[in-house]
């Protein structure tokens, strides 16, 4: 038992570090250099493409919506994978709790039934919390296509911006709380499998977000 308590106490609080601190660092960077981020940069060209809304002729704009409202279907699709897994994962804990102690062994970690409701409970909250985010940002992106859709009579160029960035904020933070879930469903197989499933999101993240040439 002094095996799992030790591999639980070291490798879950470092993923958990690793995690927090790669997500702290992607924040400092788009306050003091977005220009280096693949965020800031498609935050900078988002503005720029929604000034030439109103420059751009009837066929563009048309165009430009269509956009939009494929950011939208994304949105939407992130929500529902999130919320999808949050009852699948459900269902599987439920069986999977009346069987935990087949899965004993340190490179399992512990399985004790408070252990146990808190790897479910950390990995629904993410997906809730990626619901959530995702749902919100699905009703900003209808309301700034509304908006854009109107005329300068009832609705504020600014306004619509504002609301526009708002929903694709939710909608990323709604998608990188998707994505930090799926290390928290691996550490159900062991604290072993967290670590490693957090080295690898932080990898991929940070090819994602680091990985171009973004300051030229």
């Amino acid at each position: 038992m002094g095996g799992v308590l030790d591999l639980n106490t070291i490798f879950v609080p470092f993923s958990l570090f690793l995690t927090a601190g790669y997500n702290v660092f992607l924040w400092h960077s788009l306050k003091r250099k977005p220009s280096v981020t693949a965020m800031g940069m498609e935050t900078w060209r988002r503005k720029a493409w929604f000034r030439s809304f109103k420059e751009d002729g009837e066929k563009m704009g048309a165009l430009r919506l269509q956009t939009l409202r494929n950011s939208l279907m994304e949105t939407i699709l992130i929500s529902l994978t999130a919320i999808t897994t949050n009852i699948a994962l459900a269902a599987f804990t439920n069986n999977a709790y009346s069987s935990r102690h087949s899965l004993s062994g340190s490179v399992f970690g512990s399985q004790s039934g408070p252990m146990f409701g808190v790897k479910y409970l950390s990995a629904s909250l993410c997906l809730l919390t990626s619901f959530l985010c995702s749902s919100m940002g699905v009703g900003c992106l209808i309301d700034a296509n509304l908006l854009i859709n109107s005329s300068d009579e009832f609705s504020s160029q600014v306004y619509a911006e504002m609301i526009m960035e708002r929903g694709f904020m939710l909608g990323v933070v709604g998608n990188r709380m998707l994505w930090m879930a799926f290390p928290l469903l691996a550490w159900m197989l062991g604290p072993v499998s967290f670590m490693v499933s957090s080295v690898a999101l932080v990898w991929g993240l940070y090819q994602l977000d680091f990985g171009g040439n973004y300051h030229h």
